[in-house]
């Protein structure tokens, strides 16, 4: 987990940032234990409010202030920047980002919070709807075929797909790795996908214990027209 978050902080401009005064997040706390919370509360400077932690899927859209932030993640609600404690998990939003993803990982050496957070730039205005973005967070070359893309992904490395399809319907998915100094690729998965080209997709290649194939995991995000309630993924 620390891979992906010294990824993530590598590459701050991944997606395209956005002036706005107001913006929303989504949080996934990706891989987490059973044992960490499934509820934390979110500072933004001046208020707190509560927040799931799905690991399965994006939670639901959380409004946010515009202009620049510093988010902190706590165990319980507070009111007053100085009362946060010092060793609280934080991320800086810059004035310029839009919409933003919060990805989490497991901390357990936190006691204020056992998370580590980190900010992903979720402006559309370069991942657009059906668009995905992937991120390979594996010391192993990926690569396969993605619809109509082909996929290729260096070790702990992000690339943004076109949309695997014109509408919505099932594509095909092929994905193999190659361990460093081995020649041949081997298999990850062959399967059929659905695509929505009203949602962008996160795609994380995870790599499993010493000897296992990686493992994929896609995380959908649908976001009602304006005017229409916010709701999460449907």
């Amino acid at each position: 987990m620390r891979l992906l978050l010294t990824l993530l902080l590598a590459v701050p401009g991944i997606l395209c940032a956005q002036p706005s005064g107001k913006r929303t997040c989504r949080v996934l706390f990706l891989d987490a234990p059973d044992s960490a919370p499934n509820k934390l509360f979110l500072f933004d400077g001046a208020s707190s409010q509560e927040i799931e932690l799905p690991r399965l899927n994006l939670s639901k859209v959380y409004d946010l202030p515009g202009g620049p932030l510093r988010l902190r993640l706590l165990a319980a609600p507070l009111a007053d920047p100085k009362l946060v404690p010092a060793d609280a998990p934080s991320a800086e939003v810059a004035e310029t980002v839009g919409d933003i993803y919060l990805i989490l990982g497991h901390d357990p050496a936190n006691t204020t919070a056992p998370a580590r957070m980190q900010v992903v730039d979720a402006s559309s205005s370069k991942l657009r709807p059906g668009h995905m973005l992937w991120y390979n967070i594996t010391p192993h070359e990926v690569g396969g075929i993605i619809g109509s893309s082909k996929l290729a992904l260096k070790p702990n490395s992000r690339v943004i797909l076109d949309p695997p399809a014109a509408e919505s319907t099932d594509y095909d998915v092929k994905l193999a790795y190659r361990i460093a100094g081995e020649k041949d690729y081997d298999p990850i998965c062959e399967t059929k996908w659905l695509h929505d080209p009203r949602s962008r997709a996160v795609v994380f290649v995870l790599g499993g214990p010493a000897g296992r194939t990686p493992r994929v995991m896609m995380f959908t995000d649908y976001r009602e027209p304006a005017g229409k309630d916010k709701k999460g993924t449907p």
